[in-house]
Order: C-alpha cells, then structure tokens, then sequence
C-alpha cells in the first residue's frame, strides 16, 4: 500500500470517505478554475472576439471530453473492482487495454478533429468574424488530444486505487503552468489566439509527462510493456465505455434543451439564468466529488463480493451528502444576490439570477443524492441502467418540468420545476439503488 492509497475494503469508513473527497472537490475547483482563469487572459489581452471563438471551439472539445469522461467511468469502475480483488494481473492487463485503446482513440480524435475543425465549427453556426480564430484554437487543441487523455486518465486511474491527493498535485500543475504560459505567450511573445492554444495544450502535457514519470518513479501504478489487449478486455472496455460517454451526451443535450425554455423569455433572463449556472458549475462540486468517491470506494467492495459494506458507504455518503449540501444551500442563500453580481449588473438579469438560485438551493440536498446513488450503481458496472436514470432525470423530468412550470408562472416558474425534478429524480435512484438489479451485475468470475 503507497502512501496517500486507500484500501477502501476494511477500517472505518466516514473518515476515508471525508479524506478521500475532499482532494477530489478541490481537483475539481482547479479544472473549473483552468477555465475561467483561461478566460481571463483571453478576454483581457486579446479581446471578445477572441474570447468568443475559444468559447465556441471549447464546445466542441467538451464535447470530445465527454467521450474521455466516459471511458474514465468505465476505467474507475473496472480498475478499483481488480484492485479490490488483489487480482495484480488482470489490473496489469485491464490497464494495459486502457491505455493501448486511449492512445488508439486520442490519435485518431486528434487527427480527425485537426481536419475538420472548420466544418464542426461551421455546423453550430460559428460567426464568420470570429471564424478563422476558433478553427486555429480547435485544431491545435485537437493535435494536443493526447495530453488531454492522458493526464485525465492517470488521474482516474490513481483514483482508482485509492489516491485522490496526486490527481490534485497534477491538476494544480496544470492551473500554474497555464496562467503562467498563457500571458507570455499572448502578450509578450504576440502569438495570439495560436498561444492561447499552445498555453492550454503545453500545460496539460508538461501536467500529463509529470504524471507519469511520478507514477512510475514511486511506482503508484502497475505499468507494464504496452500490447494487444485480449478481445474480452476490449468487449468489456467498450461495454461500460460507450454508455459512460452517452451519459455525458445526454447530460449536455438536456442542458441544452432547458436553455431553450430560458432563452424565450429573453435576455435579461438568460444572462441571470448563465450567472445562475456558473456558480452551479461551483456549487455542485462537492456532490459531484461524493459520487466519485463512492464509485471508486464501492468498486473495491463489490471487487470482494462484500456488499454489506457497500450499502454502509451508501448510507454514510447519503448522511455527508445531506449535511454538505444543506450547509452550501443556506450560504447560497443568504450570498445569492451578491454572488450573481459577480458576474452580471442588470437589475432585471440579477433579479432574476437570485430568486433562480434561492429557489434550486432547497433541493441540492437531493441532486447530491444523486450523485452518490449513481456512484454506487456505476460501481457495479451498471453504465447502462445510470444512462437510463440520467435520461429520466433530463429529459422527463427536468427539461419538461421548467418547460411546464414556466409556462404556468412566468420565469420564475424555470426555477421551480428545475427544483422539482432534483427530488423526483432522487427518488428515482433511490428507487432503483434499492430495488434494481445492478446487484446482479457481474465483471469478472470469482
């Protein structure tokens, strides 16, 4: 055992569950914290034009992002049940098909991706003034998809095995070097929006390189000579891979898609709706690190067929989730209208933003639970049956919620039916955490 690992299958559990997440919510404040600093530097030196063509071409690399998401799912699950299982050759081999099919996938992303950024661009309707801006940004951040892969998959991959304090250290690596490089390479070099995109792509490979000469330097990974991963290793790969990346999708169409019911009661409501969101983006952090941490944590568990400890992970991250959540509701509540401030000055838009955010703060408790319940599920290798629920919780409940409430109560009704369907779809995992088959779902025979 590594220092900084956890073996999450004995001992207490509340005290590796608080230690755990917490690296991973700060990990998760930095990756937020890359972007907006990013921004920064690029609205500031070289203006909104330029800022506008990286927000559009970032739509598409999120987009990308969604698929790495989605095989990181599939490597958090089947890497921490092998490493709960003390099985030291299928981790080796499972890793090694890993990273054999993101290498595979990161070069050919990159090199499709490079050829046609223009037309990805072009078909989400990218203005023509800030056209030849985001097709240099896109394709440079393309021929930088390796790195991308590659320091996100050795963060899930330590996750994995019960690390959650190097992840952070490599991310904050990341965060430094890009605010350091960007400015030097806007400014004082007069590269542009050509080293806005180096900054982001160098900062993620210098990131990712030390990621992986520390993991093998203190040997916090198996690595072993990379070859041809076996066909059930693959089968498996894509079998958990591809729903994990649809779960994303869907998560993004869904967004979309109530973005439409905001956008009809007109601009004032959409910039406090997007004020209201990006601090959401904030908020929802600590949930979102519980349901990364109950997934690697059940993993091991369900690794050893110990069940019974997997339900108390259950309760014990439900009782922190409810008791976070409610703490981060109240300070929502009270900071609401300065916060949106921050972003917006429009009384109408901050009106708006606040009454937004005062209203879906009573049922963060709920969302969070949900994250957890769904981490839980995750971990069984049950990516199918968690797309299933996500498809619920957008696109029955959420999307046609706002839409209804909406249109019996005006603007202030998005907020309600948003806050609703964070309870409705809470119990619809509940539901299923306590009465579905994902039990049953087996990996790898004893």
């Amino acid at each position: 055992m590594k220092k900084h690992q956890y073996d999450f299958t004995t001992g207490p559990i509340l005290k590796p569950l608080i230690l755990f997440s917490g690296p991973i919510m700060l990990t998760n404040l930095l990756q937020t914290s890359f972007q907006i600093v990013d921004s920064l530097w690029v609205g500031n030196i070289l203006g909104a034009e330029a800022l506008g063509a990286v927000a559009v071409a970032t739509t598409i690399l999120v987009t990308v992002l969604s698929f790495i998401l989605g095989l990181n799912n599939a490597a958090l699950t089947i890497l921490s049940q092998q490493y709960g299982r003390r099985d030291e050759a299928g981790l080796r081999n499972y890793l090694n098909a890993f990273i054999v099919i993101m290498t595979m996938m990161s070069v050919g992303f990159g090199i499709a991706g490079y050829l046609s950024a223009e037309p990805l661009l072009r078909l989400i309707g990218t203005p023509e003034t800030i056209m030849d801006m985001a097709v240099t940004y896109l394709q440079i951040s393309f021929l930088g998809m390796f790195f991308l892969f590659g320091y996100n998959f050795i963060n899930t991959v330590l996750r994995a095995l019960g690390d959650s304090r190097t992840p952070m250290r490599i991310v904050l690596l990341a965060v430094v070097m890009n605010a350091i490089l960007a400015p030097v390479f806007m400014f004082v070099l007069e590269l542009g929006i050509v080293g806005a995109a180096l900054a982001t792509v160098l900062s993620q490979g210098l990131a990712f390189l030390y990621s992986l000469s520390h993991s093998y330097r203190h040997t916090l990974i198996p690595f072993s000579r990379p070859s041809l991963p076996e066909k059930h290793e693959v089968k498996l790969i894509m079998e958990l891979g591809i729903p994990g990346g649809l779960q994303m999708a869907v998560i993004h169409a869904g967004i979309a898609a109530i973005l439409s019911v905001v956008t009809s009661f007109g601009s004032d409501t959409v910039a406090g709706f997007s004020a209201a969101q990006r601090l959401d983006s904030l908020i929802m952090l600590p949930a979102m690190a519980l349901g990364t941490a109950v997934n690697s944590m059940a993993g091991q568990n369900i690794g050893v067929g110990d069940w019974s400890r997997v339900k108390r992970i259950a309760k014990y991250a439900a009782l922190y989730n409810f008791g976070l959540m409610v703490s981060v509701a109240v300070i929502v509540i009270i900071l609401a209208e300065p916060a949106i401030r921050l972003f917006i000055q429009d009384e109408s838009a901050v009106e708006f933003g606040t009454v937004y955010l005062r209203t879906v703060a009573l049922c963060y408790p709920f969302l969070g639970l949900n994250f957890v319940l769904n981490g839980i599920v995750r971990a069984s290798g049950a990516m199918y049956q968690v797309l299933v629920l996500n498809i619920i919780s957008f696109w029955l409940l959420r999307f046609p919620l706002a839409d209804f409430f909406s249109s019996q109560y005006g603007e202030i009704g998005i907020g309600v039916g948003m806050g609703i369907s964070f309870i409705l779809s809470s119990i619809f995992a509940y539901i299923y955490y306590q009465f579905g088959g994902w039990r049953e779902k087996v990996l790898f025979k004893s």
